[in-house]
């Protein structure tokens, strides 16, 4: 059996501690380490903050999405806007590569998630948004759902 959450909130820089902290509750049912605890929240910091800055270019009357699925102790965690888009996916999971450095971001975003997460595949198209889509298995997890 699997376990599925959604949820959907504006795209205002405010909002991505929610979502950090309603991933984090979803998932403490599997009883995660606190070291993987910390490392999914960021990875949800990650690539909301992405989404708000660099897909909707911080502006708030856009929706982000976020669906996270947990199956025999693995999360499925996808973050999706429909903003501006990437045109180049490689170059943006490029270490220190940002698209806003007049914002003085540090462009690890896709660094961090790949660090963290076993795996993460990104899927955009220009104007219509981005998807990331990024998967862990926990290493002690309760296998709840089967």
């Amino acid at each position: 059996m699997k376990n599925e959450m959604s949820i959907s909130f504006s795209s205002v820089s405010e909002n991505e501690a929610f979502a950090r902290v309603a991933v984090a509750s979803f998932i403490t049912q599997l009883d995660p380490t606190m070291e993987e605890l910390t490392e999914i929240k960021t990875v949800v910091s990650e690539a909301v903050t992405n989404a708000i800055i660099h897909g909707y270019g911080s502006e708030p009357h856009h929706q982000v999405y976020i669906d996270c699925v947990l199956y025999d102790g693995e999360i499925e965690l996808t973050i999706r806007d429909e903003g501006q888009g990437i045109l180049n996916i490689d170059e943006a999971r490029e270490p220190l590569f940002t698209s806003k450095p007049e914002m003085e971001r540090s462009g690890m975003g896709f660094t961090i998630i790949e660090n963290f997460m076993d795996t993460v595949e990104v899927i955009s198209a220009p104007e219509k948004g981005t998807s990331v889509y990024m998967k862990k298995q926990l290493s002690k997890s309760k296998t709840v759902y089967n």
